[in-house]
């Protein structure tokens, strides 16, 4: 089913994960603009508000002005230059994030055509566990997960052992 509905595994994994921990009851702030993942978790009941395209580097308003239970950064963290202040400024209990690992056998991704396309971070799983962690965060629960391609070569071939993506529900440390 998933094969036919989904563009790619790493979205069918990230649904998985989300219904694990999030009821379709709760109202999620998506970091990013709307994207084909946002439209996927409306199609299964959820209800997502996403930024307007504001630079969340420098304008963390939108996270704390909207009203939200759950907030989530799929594949965003990586483009920030300071997600430190992003979570910071996260208002609910409920946070779901996950990362593309740092590969040894890959440099960083930057586009050439598209300024803000990059990757300025390119985490190992402790990495954003320290960041969490410093901002108040306790992990519940961690997933890391492969990434296939359809290619021929020693990358991809690295790509059906090696984990590509780091998944985390974390709830914020009641002080």
């Amino acid at each position: 089913m998933y094969e036919k509905t989904f563009p790619n595994k790493r979205f069918k994994h990230t649904l998985e994960f989300l219904q694990k921990h999030v009821s379709t009851s709760e109202t999620i702030f998506d970091l990013g603009v709307p994207n084909p993942f946002s439209k996927i978790m409306e199609t299964n009941g959820y209800t997502v508000k996403n930024t307007t395209g504001e630079d969340i580097d420098n304008n963390q308003t939108a996270l704390q002005n909207e009203s939200y239970t759950v907030f989530t950064a799929f594949e965003i963290f990586e483009h920030l230059l300071n997600p430190y202040t992003v979570l910071e400024n996260v208002k609910c209990d409920k946070l779901l994030i996950s990362i593309p690992l740092r590969l040894w056998f890959s440099s960083a991704y930057r586009s050439k055509t598209d300024m803000w396309d990059r990757h300025y971070h390119e985490f190992e799983d402790w990495q954003l566990d320290w960041l969490l962690e410093k901002t108040g965060w306790k992990i519940i629960d961690r997933e890391k997960f492969t990434h296939p391609v359809k290619k021929i070569g020693f990358r991809p071939l690295l790509r059906f052992f090696t984990p590509r993506y780091y998944i985390v529900y974390a709830e914020k440390i009641k002080i």
